[in-house]
């Protein structure tokens, strides 16, 4: 099996740039150093698609490992064919290996081997031959054996057909074609475990799908309702097609050898097979639902750490609660903690005055200009107080109330004992909120993502595969951005591409010791940070107000030489490039044709283009280019201020497979049903909306009892 050639088919990419994408992997470079700086041997592969043909090369790695295992296994009983190698070598997954080898594996004790113990294995193959004059009961006489355990015909008999039985369930090419005929035809079916239990899964009590049809949020539900013991789930396909299936195989003629082969491919189906490929096409439900899942998150999770950071703002986060009172913490505009207290605006307390007066002192003495309001307990009174103060006061202060989700872990973490020792657990997650709102990317690194809370049944997961797509998702978020060398944290570090966590903790402990870096080659001289880690790291941190100019951009130091000479050519200077004098350099390549510059200057057209665009800004970042957040300082509604037709401005806090849900500023997110999200037909949410978006919505219902708001975003209801 050709790997390379395999991947080229199946991503529709040209077999050399396949190939030297799978060099690159194999040379242990990274797939963000890959994404951003060998363009010209990929072909621009971004490091999503990147990541899916890491994760099928594995997979094909995996098999062909497996394939030799196999091979080498069934060698060793003396058993290998040409049919059998050949067989094995057209395999195109595990299942059709597994299937394969299922003949020759090494079984637990079974009926078929209790019966082959006896000697019944000759009986059996007598049997299968279905000659038209056998008697199979006179033959079966020749068997009988009270020692071992066969004391008369009907013994006998019924050891050759468990044999026959057992034999037509590791067919390999039947398997398939079951599988096939359950995929096509079966039916998923759940049932209450008990009828009069109340719980979340009451739509599923009774419930029936076509197995090709139903969508994975589903499947990940009838699993869970399983596992929590309320639901009874099964796979069938239609009465008699799967035994039909498997007689029309094996039963040659209507002798009485060919009717007890009958009865031994229907006791196959039944016993056997049925429940075998039940669970396999359950397992491979399940896995396909996860990996949809998984994605779902990880689109999820890519748009939240994206998200524009509020740059140059003092904030004051407010992590709300009813009896401890709310907690509070400024910090200024790099996230430095500039104050800490404890106000009681929520009841049982009630002490919104002396809240107030606080707050007003906190906001003139620091220059707040944010307030950023964890949207957990209390946060409906916690943003009512808010809005009231702000009414109150000359400065002009804007609030934005954000997801909470995760502090409470992160302040409760190691990490964040080391950060703020001073601190109890409670101002820290103060803290967390208010940076979150400066910096989203910078602060939620250092939470597990699973805990952020985007997606779907994110806890029944395969814990492996979602902490690798995770942590890839925060991998691409990091690098794509950068990080300021000087400033970041050992746990922001340690995303960065070619960096782990101990190398990240003697950055922070070189800029410690030595004081700032002012030039990249500094790296060079970290503990553990060798020339082949600094290669993958070094465009990706930056130097700000260093010596190099190219320090403080995604410039690779590779491509300094190549950078000087463009700008050389271009008639521009290197300190052109802090001064903001290189605006035009994208007019002047043009003008000169990239064609050109590119080989005047020795590298490809792609990273030429990449090097202009970052001259043009040095220390750019990307997030800067997306719709800001939506600050909120008028009136707040609540949720039985709702009315049907209201049109409102709302954030979509996540996305999942039947719809979104939007915060539109009521405590209570509402959601938009994939049907309500546009006016025409898509597949999934992710087309259309994402985390952090922005959107207009209309109310079309709510059910203040529930605390339940339906939305849409259709320009047009009806139609």
């Amino acid at each position: 099996m050709e790997i390379n050639k395999i991947l080229a088919t199946e991503f529709k990419l040209r077999q050399d740039r396949v190939d030297n994408t799978v060099a690159l992997i194999d040379d242990g470079k990274t797939i963000p150093f890959i994404a951003r700086y060998r363009k010209e041997l990929t072909g621009s592969l971004d490091d999503q698609v990147l990541r899916e043909l890491y994760d099928r090369l594995t997979y094909l790695r995996n098999l062909e490992k497996r394939k030799e295992e196999v091979i080498s296994s069934i060698e060793s009983q003396g058993k290998l064919t040409d049919e059998i190698t050949t067989a094995v070598a057209n395999a195109m997954t595990l299942v059709e290996v597994e299937d394969i080898y299922r003949p020759y594996k090494q079984k637990r004790k079974t009926r078929a081997s209790v019966a082959r113990e006896k000697g019944l294995e000759p009986l059996a193959l007598f049997i299968s031959l279905q000659n038209m004059n056998a008697a199979p009961k006179t033959e079966a006489e020749k068997f009988i054996d009270e020692e071992k355990g066969v004391a008369t015909v009907d013994d006998a008999l019924q050891g050759a057909m468990d044999i026959i039985a057992e034999d037509i369930s590791d067919d390999a090419a039947l398997r398939k074609k079951m599988r096939e005929l359950y995929f096509r035809s079966g039916v998923i079916a759940s049932k209450a475990a008990d009828a009069e239990a109340e719980s979340v899964y009451t739509n599923y009590y009774d419930y029936s799908e076509p197995v090709k049809k139903i969508v994975g949020h589903r499947i990940l539900a009838l699993d869970r309702g399983e596992k929590e013991d309320f639901l009874r789930v099964t796979v069938s396909v239609p009465d008699g097609e799967a035994e039909k299936t498997v007689c029309d195989k094996y039963v040659k003629n209507e002798s009485e050898c060919g009717a007890l082969v009958k009865l031994a491919a229907e006791d196959s189906y039944k016993r056997l097979i049925a429940p075998s490929i039940e669970r396999e096409i359950r397992a491979e439900l399940t896995s396909n639902a996860a990996e949809q899942a998984i994605k779902v998150f990880s689109s999820n999770l890519r748009q939240l750490l994206m998200q524009p950071p509020v740059k140059g703002s003092v904030t004051l986060g407010l992590d709300p609660a009813y009896r401890t009172g709310c907690k509070i913490a400024v910090v200024d505009d790099t996230g430095k903690v500039l104050d800490t207290t404890v106000i009681y605006p929520t009841p049982p307390q009630n002490k919104i005055a002396e809240a107030k007066e606080k707050l007003k002192v906190l906001i003139k003495k620091h220059g707040v200009t944010t307030i950023s309001i964890g949207n957990g307990t209390a946060s409906r009174e916690s943003e009512a107080f808010v809005a009231e103060l702000i009414k109150e006061i000359p400065e002009k202060v804007s609030y934005m109330v954000v997801s909470e989700a995760g502090a409470s872990v992160y302040s409760a973490s190691k990490l964040a004992a080391e950060e703020f020792p001073e601190y109890d657990v409670s101002l820290r997650s103060a803290v967390s909120i208010a940076r979150r709102l400066q910096d989203p990317l910078a602060e939620l690194v250092k939470i597990d993502p699973k805990a952020i809370g985007v997606g779907q049944y994110q806890h029944d997961m395969p814990k492996a595969r979602m902490d690798e797509a995770l942590s890839g998702v925060v991998e691409d978020c990091v690098n794509s951005v950068g990080v300021d060398l000087n400033t970041a944290s050992h746990s922001l570090l340690s995303h960065i591409a070619g960096i782990n966590a101990t190398v990240a903790k003697n950055i922070v402990a070189y800029r410690e010791e030595n004081g700032s870096f002012t030039d990249r080659k500094q790296l060079l001289k970290v503990a553990k940070l060798g020339q082949k880690a600094y290669e993958q790291c070094a465009g990706f941190l930056r130097v700000s107000g260093g010596k190099n100019p190219l320090d403080n951009t995604a410039v690779h130091p590779e491509s300094y030489d190549a950078a000087k000479k463009l700008l050389d050519e271009c008639g521009f200077r290197l300190a052109d490039i802090n001064s903001g004098n290189a605006e035009e350099l994208s007019e002047k390549a043009e003008k000169i044709g990239y064609k050109k510059l590119a080989d005047d200057t020795g590298v490809g057209e792609p990273t030429l283009r990449d090097i202009v665009k970052e001259l043009k800004k040095p220390g750019r970042d990307p997030r800067d280019e997306l719709p800001a957040p939506l600050l909120r300082s008028g009136d707040i509604m609540e949720l039985k201020d709702l009315k049907p037709g209201m049109e409102l401005t709302g954030t979509v806090r996540n996305v999942i497979d039947f719809g979104a849900f939007v915060d539109i500023g009521v405590h209570e997110d509402g959601l938009v049903h994939i049907s309500q999200i546009c006016n025409r037909y898509i597949k999934h949410p992710l087309e259309v909306v994402k985390v952090g978006e922005v959107v207009k919505v209309r109310v079309l219902d709510v059910d203040v009892k529930r605390k339940r708001i339906s939305l849409t975003m259709r320009t047009d209801e009806k139609k």
